[in-house]
Formats: structure tokens, sequence, C-alpha cells
């Protein structure tokens, strides 16, 4: 699905550098951005719902360490 992805020129000149250095282009490189993006919040969803679980199975034995 094509969209456009409006930069400020300092974005722009930042990722053409970017794109450049890595010998890909400026589309390559955005989309390994929003691929990079994804991943990371997935990471965090997942890590926040093992400690919600954590923290609620073993709600009695944590409050007792901090006592």
């Amino acid at each position: 699905m094509p969209m456009t992805l409006r930069l400020t020129d300092a974005e722009q000149a930042a990722l053409k550098e970017r794109a450049e250095l890595e010998g890909i282009s400026m589309q390559e490189a955005a989309r390994r951005a929003v691929r990079e993006y994804v991943a990371k919040a997935e990471h965090r969803d997942r890590v926040e719902a093992a400690a919600s679980l954590v923290m609620e199975r073993h709600a009695d034995a944590l409050r007792r360490l901090g006592e």
C-alpha cells in the first residue's frame, strides 16, 4: 500500500546520509526503521504482560519480600 512520508529537512538529510553509509535506498532505510519500531513495541508489550502476570501470580510473596 503506497503512502507518503513527510520528513523535515533535517530528518531527510539524516536518513539520506544513513542510507548512503549502509549502501541502501532511503526507502529501504525507512522500511527497516518501521520494522524495528514495530518489533521493539511488540517486545515491550510482551515484557509488560509477562511482568504483570508474574506480579499477579506472586503478589503475596512480593508483598512479604517488601516488608
